[in-house]
């Protein structure tokens, strides 16, 4: 096992979980408009479902997509086209704050999500193609995995928990309607990086 290269792997999973992306921005959204408890699950879906898709990726679809480039672009454009709908909602969700008819995302959705999340098969296939030498296989695809899943709890729930404590400022309807306008931009943004990499 490369101890240096293990390191490295780390401060990959670290920067890409913790740095805005789709999944953050509607786990703070999420916090906000519906609390701590009642995202949870999302949290849970988020972490669990990704860290699966990375075991996916590691033992074979990376391969699939590296053979037929056309099936990863696909994909890429149907999750964009899911990211900006979801961006739609999050922009007319108003200031229920999830007293209405909203509702957040369950463990299952949130783990179907993961398919459908641009900026996570970049980060599953990249980690998958750069850090497979961190150990023997299959060995190598566990540790990944588990690394994502154990440092994606942590980034997960740092988001929630701040969507949860902008409950305190962001009070009145007006501010949680322009609140979840702001974040319905940035997960839009956060595309970007995804479409630039290539």
């Amino acid at each position: 096992m490369s101890f240096e290269l293990l390191i490295a792997f780390v401060v990959f999973a670290v920067a890409t979980l913790f740095t805005p992306g789709p999944n953050n921005v509607m786990l703070m959204a999420s916090g906000l408009n519906f609390g701590f408890e009642r995202t949870l699950p999302h949290v849970l879906g988020v972490t669990l479902g990704f860290g699966f898709m990375v075991l996916v990726v590691g033992f074979g679809l990376g391969a699939v997509f590296a053979a037929y480039p056309a099936i990863y672009t696909v994909v890429k454009f149907a999750g964009a086209a899911y990211l900006v709908y979801l961006a739609w909602r999050i922009a007319t969700a108003g200031a229920a704050k999830g007293e209405g008819g909203g509702r957040p995302f369950t463990f299952v959705q949130a783990a179907a999500f993961q398919w459908v999340n641009a900026k996570g098969w970049v980060m599953a296939i990249g980690a998958v193609t750069a850090y497979a030498a961190v150990a023997p296989y299959p060995l190598n695809i566990l540790l990944l995995a588990g690394v994502f899943t154990l440092f994606g709890a942590a980034s997960s729930t740092t988001w929630l928990l701040f969507g949860t404590a902008l409950k305190r400022v962001v009070s009145d309807p007006r501010s949680v309607t322009f609140f979840n306008r702001g974040m319905a931009i940035l997960l839009v943004l956060s595309l970007v990086p995804v479409f630039l990499e290539g």
